[in-house]
């Protein structure tokens, strides 16, 4: 078989005994560039960018510890022998469903306590989610990980780049399908916010498309987190797509939002104009 495929090590670099992985690079890479695209967005749409800012100082933590929770739960069988390895994250293990989950608790109980509409930020959200989670998923690839089943040498699919070496031999790549799918989602996800539409709709529609294409590329995989004899992440899927049109119909009635008229804004109040007059020799306004 042609190996001549881009490859990479896990550790990008040492800095004495500390190895700096590429895992963590790859998915702070991929924060970083959500962080921006969701404050570009708030501004555009004429919200308070210090409430996604304070958002985000509980979000990424909690999100990190969901998707790491979500992955140890379904990996008992392995953790529980090897309770030393429950935090080293920095080997991989963090689970997206878990992630998601965590952090859309965490934007529903601050709207919830900030008194904001939850779906106008999880609109704004979501184009910076997908777009995080079509880079982070390169974080697998450094970590050979995410994989699909053996590509045999001289198969149809010896074409395709970036396969994925274990287990002593070339594997699909499902990170990289993944990957393409997020890619195209965060497109139309990122012309339909600019587009009319109803508080909802971008956050409904993420759900349901990245959920379609989860479910079937979580077919492939051959290291898939089980919930008994079903593949965990097509069961979470199968919700999430219910939930997504669940929730267009419930927003149907819902006003549209034109994000590209101008904010509204109270015209100045006009200033009383005095006259003094004099009463009982004192100088009085009027």
């Amino acid at each position: 078989m042609d190996t001549s495929f881009i490859s990479i090590t896990a550790v990008a670099f040492q800095i004495g005994s500390l190895s700096v992985r590429w895992y963590g690079i790859i998915i702070s890479l991929g924060m970083a560039l959500g962080i921006y695209l969701a404050y570009r967005e708030v501004k555009r749409e004429h919200q308070d960018p210090d409430h996604l800012l304070n958002m985000l100082l509980i979000l990424i933590p909690a999100a990190i510890i969901g998707a790491r929770i979500y992955y140890v739960i379904f990996r008992w069988d392995f953790y529980a022998l090897n309770p030393e390895k429950i935090f080293a994250i920095w080997e991989g293990g963090l689970a997206i469903h878990g992630g998601v989950i965590a952090g859309i608790l965490v934007v529903i109980l601050y709207c919830y306590f900030k008194k904001l509409d939850f779906f106008r930020w999880a609109d704004m959200l979501a184009p910076s989610l997908i777009l995080g989670q079509a880079i982070g998923r390169w974080g697998n690839f450094a970590n050979q990980e995410a994989f699909g089943p053996v590509i045999e040498e001289g198969s149809f699919w010896s074409w395709v780049p970036l396969q994925v070496y274990a287990d002593g031999a070339y594997h699909h790549p499902t990170f990289l399908y993944e990957s393409l799918c997020d890619l195209a989602i965060f497109i139309f996800l990122f012309i339909l916010i600019r587009k009319k539409h109803r508080a909802g709709t971008i956050f409904s529609w993420y759900l349901i498309l990245y959920s379609i294409a989860r479910f079937f590329i979580e077919g492939l995989r051959m290291d898939s987190l089980m919930m008994g004899g079903l593949r965990t992440a097509q069961v979470v899927s199968l919700i999430c797509i219910v939930a997504g049109i669940v929730i267009l119909y419930c927003i149907r009635k819902r006003p549209l939002i034109d994000v590209a008229a101008p904010p509204a804004t109270t015209p100045p109040l006009k200033e009383k104009h005095t006259k003094s007059v004099k009463k009982n020799g004192k100088q009085e306004k009027r």
